[in-house]
Formats: structure tokens, C-alpha cells, sequence
């Protein structure tokens, strides 16, 4: 137990000390922690860290997927909706479909084992690429696409991997039932995932404790996801749509206090989910690495290679017709959601990085059929899924900033971002002058002190007062020098009342009610601080 403890501490360690290597080089963390897992695997003495499956179907899918819907916007997601579906569902099946026909008329796999590798290896990761993506400030809706179609792909994915290990231990497969299988649980997962979070939001509200809430959130994912799991289905689709009910319905019924306390809380336990993932991820190299002594070096490399190339050409080419042709054949759509520029369809056909979730798939596969032969091709599915893996995130992640800069699609986001902020200052001003109408209106109905009206007209005044007119050059600057200036200032603020605790003229309580106050004011000016998006 000790040494394993020991083991997590280093972990942490080395997510902690890789994350800031990769904030200075500009890299995308998940890159650098899986090369670190890889490296760490093969360091002397270290023992080998096997990733169980379950861990990540079980453990560490429900709250990424949860933590990601609820950052989802419900109406862009609606209104993206045919282009999410199109990647989700058909280009993870037109993809399985590719790679089965490739591995079994190139290396001679069986239909059903091709397709079972298909399955597990179909699926983008969602975690590496928009990390990335966000960072170089591309057009919102390619964001919107890719985080959408992440959230959805990993439940096809996995009701596909169910029927071909079905289809391989049983011998048996229908396409009707299949597809009405996977109808029903869409539905059924829908529906279950929306009373999910309508029954959790009800009761957090009623709790009105934000350690209880946070607590109720904590558990929230896992109600949706387990019990469709447990009974056949998916449990990310349900997931899915507690997640996006509780963004939608969450705002007005969960209080500020949770709000802050929760946005810490589970910004701290998807940096530590995903980072270990990444890490533990690159630890399984070591076990494959001694698993595959026993195979050719040239089946494997070839076999990977394949598999590698089929996954990147499929996307492209289920990618372009799914964005162009329905407004070719549909002038109504083509009026209301006109073509996309090509370079939108090439680097959402280029944002094709696996991950761990393909991985645990294929660590999940039974080591036998239940007539006690051994399951046909297991190690091969595990060699080529952990070089997929590597070869798309490392490859492909690593030049996705220059081919977003060749694309020019940095310009395009940056004109969306000053837009986007141009309406929010708007949106700030309109809300604030909407509060001082409400508060004449309260005024006229009630009995209130002149001195408590005058304060809170005041109070607004200040906050009108201080929205930058427009996010111009000489604007931002002096807006910039304020806020460092008002930094300055909370930090004397800080120093002082710590003298005077020194001093003991206040105690400990008064001084941690005082620092949370100054706090408060800081974030709100590092929420407030808009920022030019660098050419």
C-alpha cells in the first residue's frame, strides 16, 4: 500500500512539473503526459502499472463526459446538431466499417474481428484536440462540432464494440436487431439522462448547501451513466443529456455559492482525471512493449500503419460529403446554413486524435471465448489501438497549430472573439440598466431610505461605469492599466490587514471574511479583463 501511494505521488509529480513544461512550450499537455508515462514505464525499478478498464469505462468516463456537457451550450449544440450526429454516429460507423474491410482482405482478420477493432479505434478523443484548438483561438462553431461530436462518438463506439465481442463469442449477428438495438437505447438513454438531471437539479435546490450540492453533482454523472451501462446500453448518451439538461435549466435554480465552489471543485477533478489518464495511458507501453516479443516486429508495425491510415483517410472522406452534400441536395438548408469554407471541412477532417477511451476498449476484451479458446487476435487489437493512439496524438496534436496558422483560421477567431465580446460588454450594459429600472420600480412600490437607494444606484453606476466601450487598441490599454493598478491596490489591501492581524487587532475569522472578499474582487477582474487575441 505505501509503495503504491508512493507511485500516485509521483504521478502527481510528474503531471504537475509536465503541465508547466507545456504552458511554457506552447505544447498541449496530453502529448507531453503521455511521452512522460512512456518514459516513466521503462524507468529501472519502476514496477508496471496496468490501466484496468473498468477505471476508465466505469470511473473516469462518467464525470469527463458530464463535466463537458454541462460546458456545453444546449442551443449551439441543437443547432449543430445534423453535423454532430453525421461525425458521431456515421463517421465512427463508416470508419469501423473501413478499417474491418481493410485488416481483413490486407492481413486476412476475420470480418467480426475487424470490425471490433474498427469499433475501438473509431472514436476521436475530445480531451488533446480542443485543448489545443481553444488555445489557437479557432472560429467557435469548428469548437462547438468537434466538442459535440466527442461527447456522442465514445457511445457509438461502445454499443458497436458490444455486438462485434458478441458477434465473436456467440457467432451470431443480426443487422436488423442490431439496428434496432441501438435505436432503443438512444431513446431509452435519452430520456433516462433528461429525468437524471431534473430529479439531481430538484434536489440540489431544495438542499440549498453548497457542499451538499457539489456532493449531489458529484454522484449525478454516475446515476446516468451506470444503470444504462449495467443493463446493456452505452450510459454516454444518457450522460450526455443529464449533462446538457443541467446546463440549460441549471443556471437559475443553483445558487452563486455552489456555482463558485463547484467551478473550482470540478475544474480540479477533470485536470486530475485527464492528466493521470494521459500518464497511465503511456505506462501501458511497457506491457505491450514485452507482449509483443512474441509477435513480428513487421506484422505489428504494418498491421498499426494500416489501421493508422485507414482511420485518418475515412475521416476525410466521410467528413466532406456529411458538411456539403445535404445543402447540395437541400436549397432550404443551403439558405438557412450556407456552405462552410473548405479549410472548416479540412481541419474538422484533420482533428482526428484517439485516446484513452480506445484503449480501455481494447484492454477490456475478454482473454477467452467461453469454450475456453483463447479470444482470436486479442495482443494485435491491443498493439495497433496503443499505436493508433500514439501515432495520431503525437502526429497529428503536434501539427495542428501550424496547420491551423496555414489555414488562416486564426484571423477568423480572432474577428469571432472581438464580436463575441463586443455583445457580451453590450449584454453587461443592457442587464445593468435593466436592474436600475427594476430598482425605480422597487422604489415606487416600497418605503426604502433615501441613503440605501442612493448606495445601490451607485453601486450600478460603477459597474456601468466600468465596461470598456468597445475592445479597440487604445481601449484595451487603458482598461489593462486599471486592472493592474486595482491588483496593486487589493495586494496593499492584503498586506495591511495581515499587519493587522500581526498586530492582533482583528482575529483569524475577521481576517479570512476580509480575504474573501478581496478574492472575490480579484477574480471578478481577471473574469472582466478582455484580452486581445495575439496575431
Amino acid at each position: 500500500m505505501e509503495a503504491q501511494f508512493q507511485i500516485f505521488l509521483i504521478l502527481l509529480a510528474v503531471l504537475a512539473g509536465t503541465a508547466l513544461v507545456a504552458r511554457r512550450a506552447n505544447v498541449a499537455p496530453a502529448i507531453l503526459l503521455l511521452l512522460a508515462g512512456i518514459a516513466l514505464a521503462f524507468v529501472p525499478g519502476m514496477p508496471s502499472l496496468e490501466l484496468p478498464p473498468e477505471l476508465v469505462l466505469l470511473l473516469v468516463l462518467p464525470p469527463l463526459i458530464y463535466s463537458a456537457s454541462v460546458a456545453m451550450s444546449w442551443r449551439e449544440f441543437k443547432f449543430n446538431l445534423r453535423p454532430i450526429i453525421l461525425l458521431s454516429v456515421g463517421c465512427v460507423i463508416f470508419t469501423a466499417f473501413a478499417v474491418a474491410a481493410a485488416t481483413h482482405y490486407l492481413i486476412g482478420l476475420p470480418w467480426t474481428v475487424g470490425f471490433l477493432l474498427g469499433a475501438i479505434v473509431a472514436p476521436p478523443d475530445v480531451v488533446a484536440p480542443l485543448a489545443i484548438a481553444r488555445k489557437l483561438g479557432m472560429p467557435h462553431r469548428i469548437l462547438v462540432v468537434l466538442e459535440g461530436e466527442g461527447l456522442a462518438n465514445d457511445a457509438t463506439a461502445l454499443i458497436l464494440y458490444r455486438f462485434a465481442t458478441v458477434a465473436i463469442t456467440t457467432g451470431m449477428f443480426s443487422l436488423p436487431k442490431a439496428a434496432g438495438t441501438f435505436t432503443a437505447i438512444v431513446v431509452c438513454e435519452v430520456l433516462f439522462g433528461a429525468a437524471v438531471g431534473w430529479l439531481s437539479l430538484r434536489m440540489r435546490h431544495r438542499s440549498r448547501d453548497p457542499q451538499i450540492e457539489i456532493t449531489l453533482s458529484l454522484i449525478t454523472p454516475y446515476l446516468a451513466f451506470w444503470i444504462p451501462h449495467h443493463f446493456g446500453g452505452s450510459g454516454v448518451i444518457a450522460t450526455v443529456a443529464c449533462g446538457l439538461y443541467m446546463s440549460w435549466n441549471g443556471p437559475l435554480l443553483i445558487s452563486s455559492a455552489t456555482r463558485l465552489q463547484g467551478i473550482f471543485f470540478w475544474d480540479l477533478v477533470i485536470y486530475l482525471i485527464e492528466g493521470l489518464l494521459f500518464l497511465l495511458t503511456g505506462f501501458q507501453m511497457r506491457s505491450l512493449f514485452e507482449k509483443s516479443k512474441a509477435f513480428p516486429l513487421d506484422e505489428i508495425l504494418f498491421a498499426t500503419a494500416l489501421v493508422t491510415v485507414i482511420v485518418i483517410v475515412a475521416r476525410f472522406a466521410w467528413v466532406y460529403p456529411a458538411l456539403y452534400l445535404p445543402r447540395f441536395l437541400n436549397p432550404r438548408l443551403r439558405a438557412r446554413d450556407p456552405y462552410p469554407p473548405w479549410q472548416n471541412a479540412f481541419v474538422i477532417s484533420f482533428t482526428g486524435v484517439r485516446g484513452a477511451v480506445s484503449l480501455a476498449a481494447a484492454l477490456a476484451l475478454p482473454f477467452a471465448l467461453p469454450n475456453g479458446d483463447a479470444f482470436p487476435h486479442r495482443d494485435l487489437i491491443l498493439f495497433v489501438s496503443f499505436g493508433v493512439i500514439f501515432i495520431t496524438l503525437v502526429g497529428l496534436g503536434s501539427t495542428l497549430p501550424l496547420l491551423v496558422r496555414w489555414l488562416g483560421l486564426q484571423e477568423a477567431g480572432r474577428e469571432e472573439h472581438i464580436a463575441e465580446h463586443e455583445a457580451e460588454i453590450a449584454a453587461r450594459r443592457e442587464a445593468l440598466d435593466a436592474a436600475l429600472k427594476s430598482l425605480d420600480a422597487i422604489t415606487d412600490d416600497r418605503e426604502l431610505a433615501d441613503e440605501v437607494v442612493k448606495l445601490l444606484r451607485a453601486r450600478h453606476e460603477t459597474r456601468v461605469n466600468q465596461l470598456p466601450d468597445s475592445l479597440n487598441p487604445d481601449t484595451h490599454d487603458v482598461s489593462a492599466t486599471g486592472t493592474e493598478l486595482t491588483r496593486e491596490l487589493i495586494s496593499a489591501e492584503r498586506k495591511f490587514i495581515h499587519a493587522l492581524l500581526r498586530d492582533g487587532k482583528i482575529t483569524d475569522e475577521s481576517r479570512r471574511r476580509i480575504e474573501r472578499d478581496l478574492d472575490l474582487e480579484e477574480a471578478s477582474l481577471s473574469n472582466r479583463e478582455y484580452r486581445r487575441i495575439p496575431l
